[in-house]
């Protein structure tokens, strides 16, 4: 039987709310990787800033981050300036440190350019979180 996009999507939706961490975890994954990502952002925000488990986060990032594109990373940010859990803040922030894309001359490139984008997002805390990891990518 082959399930709808739409059906697996609200399938993800309703497994955000899962009381099983590594329920939502799945659920962060499948949604940061779907193509409605507008549509699921508040959804993939509440999981990022899941407040009984940093694995959640951690993997909600990941995915996000993995994307590649500036939707994704404009998500974590979002995120990581709205955490008000140390611990949740350190997840995310492992998550941006931790890219295996960004190591490569590419995807600095990528993320770079990207950066430069989001410090004039509408989003204060966007803008801050993007300008924070700029500076802390000059030499210096």
């Amino acid at each position: 039987m082959v399930v709808s996009d739409d059906q697996e999507l609200g399938r993800a939706i309703g497994n955000a709310d899962s009381p099983t961490w590594s329920v939502r975890a799945a659920a962060g994954r499948h949604l940061a990787r779907s193509r409605e990502i507008d549509e699921v952002a508040d959804v993939l925000h509440r999981l990022l800033l899941d407040p009984h488990d940093t694995a959640v986060t951690w993997r909600t990032a990941e995915a996000l981050l993995e994307r590649g594109d500036a939707v994704g990373l404009r998500l974590v940010l979002l995120a990581r300036s709205n955490a008000a859990a140390e611990a949740t803040a350190e997840e995310i922030q492992a998550a941006l440190d931790c890219n295996p894309d960004w190591m490569a001359a590419a995807g600095a490139d990528r993320l770079t350019k990207h950066l430069r984008n989001l410090a004039m997002d509408e989003d204060a805390g966007v803008r801050d979180e993007a300008r924070r990891i700029l500076g802390s990518l000059r030499p210096g």
